[in-house]
């Protein structure tokens, strides 16, 4: 992963060579900003910059052993922190742990989410942390000296899952960091990053991508067509991974869709019998699609209540969305809007609870039926 290869964030990747070059690099930067905007490729680019031998001014020279180290990060002293889970309950879970299955998804993309990460090492149904094993681990590695001569790299990817321990020891290392080492945070949450480390780190606030820049990306990257990558990139907001799981999941948006659609249609009719039918049908999805369908939902109820200001500009929707507005964006209005995207949020926080989703899902309906009718 190079500069080159992070897609826009100029200004960004001024602001991180300028402080190198000036000789102002603090030890530990967090990054900071909306999802799917490279936060974590801009962190590995930079990484490898650092421990380049021969850098230019605005890149590695990927030709050193330090950079052909780095094009499989496996070099020596670049350690890399995430969140993983216990397979069994007595286990001493670290990263290393769960270095391979990284690796391997550096390598094919850096632009993932924790939704990739728990499918990589099979834990969908996991909650996933960096557990105090982690702190003394990293302590380890970095008493030692540096294996090349040059500085020390440690990406530590979701801080927000740290456990309190965890954190606690980190923020030692933060305060008093061996010599030459650097701390790359990459976070999704910073608010909910133990506020002791956010005073200590300096934050690196990336913004959301440019609907131009991302469709050139999908279009280089993917092979799509311009009007499909300029509508993926539209819809997307800013969110290279949204744009690029939208073109992976199509079918799944597809089913989302039609789920959506039968729902405000059987809501509409207070058809109990066909509203219990469909709760069912909802919880046989598995948890982490019907967090994602109720995330989906939301988008959809924000899209039509929007799409009765009739300004084209504002909406994020794709062609089949749109004619479905038409007719149905009439229902959702300031009398229910806050109301029903609370409902469709309780239930997304039950889902991530484990209550039990078939209750979830017909309460949900019952509720959404008594709204659309305001």
């Amino acid at each position: 992963m190079r500069f080159a290869d992070v897609i826009g964030q100029e200004k960004v990747k001024r602001h991180l060579l300028r402080m190198v070059q000036s000789g102002q690099l603090p030890h530990a930067l967090m990054f900071c900003g909306p999802q799917g905007v490279g936060k974590l490729p801009l962190a590995l680019a930079f990484a490898r910059y650092l421990l380049c031998e021969n850098p230019s001014a605005d890149e590695a020279c990927h030709q050193c052993n330090g950079c052909r180290m780095t094009d499989n990060w496996t070099h020596p002293d670049l350690h890399f922190s995430f969140p993983v889970y216990k397979r069994k309950s007595t286990d001493r879970p670290v990263s290393d742990d769960f270095l391979t299955q990284w690796r391997e998804q550096l390598c094919a993309s850096p632009y993932f989410d924790i939704e990739t990460w728990l499918s990589d090492i099979k834990a969908e149904n996991q909650q996933i942390v960096h557990y105090v094993f982690e702190s003394d681990a990293l302590q380890r590695k970095l008493a030692l000296k540096s294996n090349q001569g040059g500085r020390k790299v440690v990406i530590l990817w979701l801080p927000e899952r740290m456990l309190v321990e965890m954190a606690n020891k980190l923020l030692k290392l933060i305060e008093e960091p061996p010599l030459g080492t650097y701390f790359l945070l990459v976070t999704e949450d910073a608010e909910n990053v133990l506020g002791t480390i956010q005073s200590r780190v300096q934050c690196v606030q990336v913004p959301a991508l440019g609907a131009q820049e991302m469709a050139r990306a999908l279009m280089q990257n993917h092979g799509v067509e311009q009007a499909q990558a300029e509508m993926l990139a539209r819809v997307a907001q800013g969110n290279y991974i949204k744009a690029q799981k939208m073109l992976a999941n199509e079918d799944e948006e597809r089913q989302f869709f039609d789920l959506f659609v039968q729902l405000m249609r059987k809501c509409y009719l207070r058809d109990i019998r066909e509203m219990r039918k469909w709760a069912d049908s909802a919880a046989d999805l598995g948890r982490e699609r019907q967090k994602r369908m109720l995330a989906f939902f939301q988008h959809m109820l924000r899209e039509n209540f929007i799409f009765n200001l009739r300004q084209p500009l504002l909406n994020y929707q794709t062609p089949e969305e749109n004619r479905f507005s038409t007719n149905f964006a009439r229902f959702i209005n300031e009398r229910n809007v806050i109301t029903i995207m609370e409902e469709l949020s309780d239930a997304q926080r039950d889902i991530g609870q484990n209550v039990n989703a078939r209750m979830v899902f017909f309460d949900l309906a019952l509720k959404m039926a008594v709204q659309i009718k305001q």
